[in-house]
């Protein structure tokens, strides 16, 4: 018992060795914060999306296929990648014309 107990004490740092690095986007007035993202190539991250705003706004990828709709005053989180090397549009489809950014994937 003492053995399984012990082993398993030395994964818990492996473990969170492990974990998809986090980066977060923020919506504010219909405007993604920062415009360009970098995160590091074939790595799955997790995304973490804020909408400061008092409407919803739909986050979406045609380059890496993703879309999800952040409520007001909210945040949505999910997973992305690998990805290789490059850039990578998303836009807020509820207001193209002003929500647009870039992964830049390195």
């Amino acid at each position: 018992m003492k053995r399984v107990l012990f082993a398993a004490l030395l994964l818990l740092p492996m473990a969170a060795l492990t974990a998809a690095p986090e980066f977060t986007l923020t919506i504010k007035d219909h405007t993604y914060h920062p415009v360009e993202l970098r995160v590091p190539a074939d790595t799955k991250f997790k995304l973490i999306v804020i909408n400061e705003d008092s409407t919803p706004e739909e986050f979406e990828s045609h380059d890496f296929n993703r879309e999800k709709i952040i409520m007001p005053n909210s945040r949505i989180s999910l997973f992305v990648g690998p990805l290789k090397a490059g850039r990578y549009k998303f836009f807020g489809d509820f207001h193209q014309d002003i929500a647009q950014g870039t992964l830049i994937v390195e």
